[in-house]
């Protein structure tokens, strides 16, 4: 079976075409082994790709864990271009179905006619607690959180998928790798929360470090650039357009009146074909797109 690997803003995920759909929902244990970095291919996560009544395609997408999940604005991103650059379709404009709802991308191309830069209708953020999830009496926006001893206050967005915004003085003073898996597993996110540790460098510009839920940190996500933005909007301390760095490189996001978009770069890295021990573990039985309700 063949595949591809592709990243936006250096979060890489393995894409494999069942256009189809004749594989379905796949095997969790089968997903974690395609993303270990060690000994499978290597990836945050991993996108099937699969027709949709209603929509040109849907995005089958698991997060490195095997878990299922609702959203990813990098890897819709890397959709758009495998579908486009292997002339699967020729539209510059695409709706693509995700368990968060239908998303509509804008494709752009280099001088080769190649997709290098897309920008995504993300949808309205979601602000209420309970639809976020994030379980709190009062204000979303203000949740207090503790890692190891240290307090801080998260500001709580769902882009389709649940991000806990923490704005802190200095970056580079945050121990991500053990401050982040303590706020996302902690007690008011009953669905685990994404956590974004953000600094914000001006009203139209902040740095930010993701710790993604059910993958560790990642050098960019999407949907966590885009709660930034809005909970920085919504706190004051931005405007509603904000170029949002992380380690992978710059997103560019605005809020409008009525959606939230997202523009950014998209790379083909390479293609290979999965070894026998992988297809074999493929189920076998004909699935089906409404899978994303298992979400």
């Amino acid at each position: 079976m063949q595949f591809v690997k592709s990243h936006g803003a250096g979060n890489d995920f393995v894409l494999i075409e069942d256009l189809e759909d004749r594989l379905g929902i796949l095997p969790s244990s089968l997903v974690a082994a395609i993303c270990d970095r060690h000994k499978g291919v290597g990836g945050d996560g991993l996108i099937r790709i699969a027709r949709a009544a209603g929509s040109d395609f849907f995005m089958d997408y698991y997060n490195a864990d095997g878990e299922v999940a609702e959203m990813c604005g990098n890897g819709i991103r890397c959709l758009g271009k495998y579908v486009a650059d292997r002339g699967i379709t020729t539209a510059d404009s695409l709706s693509v179905d995700t368990r968060a709802g239908v998303k509509r991308l804008e494709l752009y191309r280099d001088d080769d006619g190649l997709v290098d830069r897309v920008r995504v209708d993300m949808g309205a953020p979601i602000l209420a607690a309970a639809d976020i999830p994030v379980d709190v009496p009062g204000d979303p926006l203000h949740v207090a959180v503790t890692a190891d001893g240290v307090g801080y206050e998260a500001a709580c967005v769902s882009m389709g998928n649940p991000h806990a915004v923490v704005f802190v003085p200095s970056l580079d003073a945050i121990p991500v790798e053990r401050h982040g898996p303590a706020i996302e597993t902690s007690r008011p996110f009953p669905a685990k929360t994404n956590v974004e540790f953000t600094e914000v460098i001006s009203p139209d510009e902040v740095r930010v470090r993701v710790w993604e839920r059910g993958v560790g940190e990642t050098q960019a996500c999407g949907t966590g650039a885009c709660a930034v933005a809005v909970a920085g909007s919504l706190r004051g301390l931005t405007g509603r357009h904000v170029i949002v760095r992380m380690p992978g490189g710059p997103l560019e996001i605005e809020w409008t009146d009525e959606t939230v978009l997202m523009t950014g770069p998209v790379v083909e890295v390479f293609s290979g074909e999965l070894a026998p021990e992988f297809e074999g573990a493929m189920p076998t039985a004909a699935g089906s797109s409404s899978g994303k309700g298992v979400a």
